[in-house]
């Protein structure tokens, strides 16, 4: 293999030294300007100068080959940044998007370290049109190749979720696209020093030919991209002024549904709701809520489970919670603001002082969400992380959840430890105490990971314990009672300038898990695994992978406790214990590919086929498991998605279907102007299983106890043909001052995709208005 990689083209580069640069940015107090995109006040003849932009992704260390000029300064108020990006202009995608939805846009993302700490930078990306995304930069280890992604990425994670109020405006030119800037420090967290110095990076996506550069040269051997960055220097008499923001709300919803004497409507559901933000100090924030708004105007994005053990996790979307939300952070996700569905009040209290994050969040959930239906749950979380050295850190995390008498509380500490250079130790351990009447348990729970990050040799080993009866009643665990360790080396060879295959990364995963009792026991795996990843990236943006996986998966028979099975000898009828096939042994085969983003299509898609487990009988089953991912851009402001998911279980003996999934997803988006659009989502969840028998032993009925009757009954076959259309109107000029009118409707059918014989089951209408007033 590697003399045919090297025959393509490709050398293994040698690293380089990264060259953190510090730069001195005038203060220009009496400068006007306006927000266009046209960079020609005289503020800017003055500007410090960022240019000499390398490639990070494919191929770090080289010149950039599309040239960045980035221009900067600042004023009593605000922080200023100029970007002229040159390019051919018939290769610059844009479109006139909505907000954080420029992924697949030609981009330009700043990123601010404010506290200079290097472990996390606020960021502000621009498309050519001037559309913003928003969110949070952080270190994280680099993902390479898998079964289900051949996409690379960079030693960093961003959150999208956090909104911020800055000015920006981009603009088409003959020579590429020019973006302009402005970022009010009331919007950001400073340090109480009068001079202060800030990191500072620029990321600029080429998607014409899917490369990533950065200002600084940052290298992939580095597990740090934060510690890579620039500064901004002696950056003095910064004038927040008074941060407070007051976000009154309204929202009305009626719901209808089959009554009596047709389809009836509920009266409409009004309400109203406040909330405030209070900037204390410089940084710490006091976020405040009576009565939120928490309904979300576009429902989650169905998932596929490919295992029933494991709980599928859905991202935290709603406005209150997401000010500050990466602080609550934890490396097991022990805090999960979605467990507080529907709070009557909350308050949290966001910050940094000196070396020390921290970060606490109250509230009182409704009574519906309690476990007597009467009390109100109280919920306490509290996350305090340290700096340790350039860049390690030290934490706390503390939950608490009282209903009642009832109550579950964690407590844990956790770091994150980099040394020589290449290497960083996380880790985490801690605790529950969990009482239901007059019982109490403790239980535990403990994670190591540590990465060795080289450019071309990786490595990731990870251990999990967490015994059955932790809980985490204000977090998310996908799944308790096991303990998992894992060793996923990687090697990555890249190609020379001219090469047609920029990168090949190969990489294997070796993994088991256990029950938590089970390892202690000194036995072997009960889920060993083996998968043997490629990833190959292509000159131009595309991307392919191929995965070859070795597995083996144990009986799971806390999952088939109410099964049994139907045993007929003459008129004799017996109903006899599932107990299972002790071990089924799994052979697939996965591909993935991506295209680069063309002018108006884009695709992503991965198909597994092969042996695997079904979990409908514990049998070993072929399998067919994709996901297509297209986007088409007809024009700047149209735009269309087509999301499909397709799961499927084959019985090998006589090629029945024991159970399949298929869930097509449309969005349409017309951006009308860049704060206002309109939306339609139609999502179909296609679902059916066979009548189910003991398939891998003896090919008997299987039976269901009824939890309610504690009867037995066949598992017969069943359908599920569900079909929801949403449509949404969306005024929002900046975040916290919107306006949506939206209807949804869910209908079924007898037969799948067919579109005859439609029953609508209920449907509503929905608006919300709210108002940001900053003071």
């Amino acid at each position: 293999m590697l003399p045919l990689l090297l025959s393509l083209g490709l050398t293994q580069g040698g690293q380089l030294d990264p060259q953190p640069r510090t730069l001195d940015v005038p203060r220009i107090p009496d400068a006007e300007v306006t927000i266009d995109g046209h960079l020609n006040e005289p503020a800017w003849q003055q500007a410090a100068t960022l240019t000499g932009f390398h490639q990070y992704l494919p191929v770090d260390g080289r010149l950039a080959r599309d040239s960045t000029t980035v221009l900067v300064w600042y004023s009593p108020t605000a922080i200023h940044f100029g970007i002229r990006a040159y390019q051919d202009p018939a290769l610059v995608r844009a479109t006139l998007a909505d907000r954080d939805r420029i992924a697949g846009d030609d981009h330009v993302a700043i990123c601010l370290d404010t506290f200079n700490d290097q472990r996390q930078a606020l960021l502000f990306a621009v498309n050519p049109m001037g559309v913003q995304a928003d969110g949070t930069l952080q270190d994280a280890p680099r993902q390479s190749a898998s079964y289900i992604s051949s996409t690379t990425t960079g030693a960093y994670s961003i959150d999208l979720n956090p909104d911020f109020v800055f000015e920006s405006r981009g603009r088409l030119t003959s020579a590429g696209y020019e973006v302009e800037v402005r970022i009010p420090f009331k919007t950001v967290r400073l340090q109480s020093s009068d001079v202060q110095d800030w990191g500072v990076n620029v990321i600029r996506r080429v998607q014409a030919t899917g490369h990533e550069h950065t200002w600084t040269r940052v290298m992939q051997a580095n597990p740090s991209f934060l510690a890579q960055g620039g500064t901004l220097a002696g950056l003095r008499d910064l004038r927040r002024g008074l941060v407070l923001d007051i976000n009154p709300e309204l929202t009305s919803a009626r719901a209808g549904a089959p009554g009596v004497s047709g389809w009836e409507y509920d009266d409409w559901d009004t309400e109203a709701g406040l909330n405030v933000r209070w900037g204390i100090t410089h940084n710490l924030t006091l976020n405040g809520t009576a009565n939120p708004d928490f309904s979300q105007v576009e429902a989650d994005v169905a998932q596929i489970q490919y295992d029933p053990r494991e709980a599928l996790f859905y991202p935290e979307k709603r406005p209150f919670f997401l000010d500050g939300l990466e602080l609550f952070s934890t490396p097991t996700r022990l805090i999960y603001t979605r467990r507080l569905a529907d709070p009557l009040a909350a308050f949290k209290l966001t910050g940094k002082i000196s070396n020390t994050n921290f970060a606490a969040l109250s509230g009182a959930d409704h009574r519906s969400t309690s476990l007597t239906g009467e009390d109100r749950p109280l919920y306490n979380l509290v996350r305090i992380r340290r700096d340790l050295g350039q860049q390690s850190t030290l934490g706390l995390a503390y939950t608490d959840k009282v209903d009642g008498d009832a109550y579950n509380r964690v407590a844990a500490a956790d770091g994150r430890l980099v040394f020589g250079g290449r290497y960083s130790l996380e880790f985490q351990g801690g605790g529950s105490v969990t009482r239901r009447g007059d019982a109490t348990r403790w239980a535990p729970l403990g994670l190591f990971r540590l990465i060795r990050t080289g450019r071309e040799f990786n490595v990731n080993v990870i251990g999990r314990a967490i015994d059955d009866d932790f809980r985490a009643e204000s977090g998310f665990l996908s799944r308790v009672g096991i303990v998992y360790l894992g060793v996923n080396p990687s090697y990555t060879i890249f190609g020379g300038p001219e090469s047609k295959l920029e990168s090949f990364t190969g990489g294997i995963l070796l993994d088991g898990r256990w029950g938590y009792d089970r390892f202690f026991k000194g036995t072997i795996p009960d889920d060993p695994r083996l998968h043997f990843n490629a990833g190959f990236r292509f000159r131009g943006g595309w991307q392919l992978g191929a995965s070859l996986l070795v597995e083996s998966f144990t009986y799971p028979g806390e999952l088939y406790q109410d099964y049994a099975i139907e045993r007929s000898e003459g008129a004799v009828v017996d109903t006899i214990p599932f107990t299972g096939t002790n071990r089924l042994h799994n052979l697939d085969f996965g591909v993935n590919l991506a295209t680069p983003r063309f002018q108006s299509f884009s695709a992503d898609a991965f198909v597994i086929v092969g042996r695997d487990e079904n979990f409908f009988e514990w049998a070993p089953a072929n399998i067919v498991i994709s996901t297509l991912d297209l986007t088409w851009r007809p024009s700047e402001q149209l735009r269309v998605n087509l999301l499909y998911n397709h799961q499927q279980y084959i019985r090998p003996d006589d090629w029945s279907t024991v159970g399949m999934r298929r869930i097509p997803r449309v969005k349409l988006e017309y951006q009308v102007t860049r704060s206002v659009f309109l939306r339609f989502v139609g999502q179909y969840d296609a679902e059916v299983r066979d009548s189910l028998r003991d398939n891998s032993r003896t090919e008997d009925p299987i039976l269901v106890r009824d939890p309610a009757t504690r009867i037995y009954e066949r598992a017969g076959r069943w359908t599920r043909n569900d079909f929801r259309v949403d449509w949404l109107f969306s005024f929002r000029p900046r975040p916290g001052t919107v306006v949506f009118a939206g209807y949804g409707s869910s209908l079924a059918e007898p037969g799948a995709f067919r579109f005859r014989g439609l029953e609508r089951r209920t449907d509503g209408f929905f608006l919300k208005a709210s108002y940001l007033l900053r003071m």
